[in-house]
């Protein structure tokens, strides 16, 4: 069979600041010859990583392709590779291409970036702190004071002392492979969202030092990974939740300086938290079982 066209497609993303994304496609109508078009890509952005794809066509048809796009991202590039395959007539390897782009996590839309979005669509940010947080990248792993792990899943959020303020969204939860939260001493108010209780992975929640309101959510119990846990310096209210005694691998709790009512659970980690950790509050000491309801007072 003779070579026809020899293509070569590539991608590049880069962890500098302010690359552009490109891909070029050369083709030819004999085996002399050799010319190119270039996919023009004038959108610059943040990437963590660098990709390139090279794909070698043999067939029996020339064909051209010449492409202009004004912002590529790696989903439109795949859709892209997809429709020129389609053209080589490689119809089994589009298939595939575009069943890739349907099922696979990463290149699908991100629960996890759009969650982010969220949560910035809330908070004011006079500082802009948040500047980085483009949405319309593949992932936001390459956003300031965000953290992934390896399969680009969000594992760490720093956002503390960084002088925001707004509120929290039932969004959050959708980090479920979120292990540390830090938005300790900011001015975010309102009530703890109770899909906190969904990112199940959680290791570390620091919200301490904001203006956060209304009870402590009961689905904390379902954060079995908790190891730390800082409420402190808000202005909640209601009964330390029972809830929270199943927590075995709990081992700092503070909700010091708030307006909790109520007696303090003495089961499970509770029975070695100081008393430092519920001072300022309107508890009436210790849980008496048995003789008075653990809500005595609220």
């Amino acid at each position: 069979m003779s070579l026809y066209i020899f293509s070569f497609l590539q991608l590049s993303l880069s962890s500098s600041l302010g690359v552009a994304r490109c891909g070029a496609v050369w083709y030819s109508s004999n085996t002399s010859g050799l010319s190119s078009k270039q996919i023009v890509c004038e959108r610059e952005t943040r990437f963590s990583e660098s990709l390139s794809f090279f794909f070698f066509f043999f067939n029996s048809k020339t064909f051209d392709v010449d492409l202009t796009c004004n912002h590529l991202s790696l989903n439109s590039f795949l859709c892209y590779l997809a429709t020129i395959l389609k053209m080589a007539h490689l119809y089994r390897l589009s298939i595939v291409l575009s069943f890739l782009l349907t099922v696979s996590p990463s290149l699908s839309t991100n629960t996890e970036g759009n969650a982010l979005h969220a949560l910035r669509s809330r908070l004011s940010d006079p500082t802009n702190v948040l500047q980085s947080w483009d949405p319309t990248l593949v992932n936001p792993c390459t956003w300031f004071h965000v953290t992934c792990d390896s399969s680009n899943h969000v594992t760490r959020l720093d956002l503390g002392n960084s002088n925001i303020s707004g509120t929290l969204g039932p969004e959050l939860g959708e980090l479920r492979h979120l292990k540390y939260l830090e938005l300790y001493r900011n001015d975010i108010g309102g009530k703890i969202p109770k899909e906190l209780g969904n990112m199940k992975n959680l290791v570390s929640m620091d919200i301490y030092g904001n203006r956060f309101e209304g009870e402590i959510p009961k689905s904390f119990a379902m954060l079995k990974s908790l190891r730390f846990l800082r409420l402190n310096n808000n202005k909640l209210s209601g009964s330390i939740p029972r809830e929270l005694t199943t927590l075995k691998d709990l081992k700092v709790f503070d909700v010091s300086n708030n307006d909790l009512c109520g007696t303090i659970p003495v089961d499970g980690p509770f029975a070695s938290f100081p008393m430092e950790s519920f001072e300022n509050n309107k508890l009436n000491g210790p849980e008496l079982k048995g003789l008075v309801p653990y809500d005595f007072g609220c």
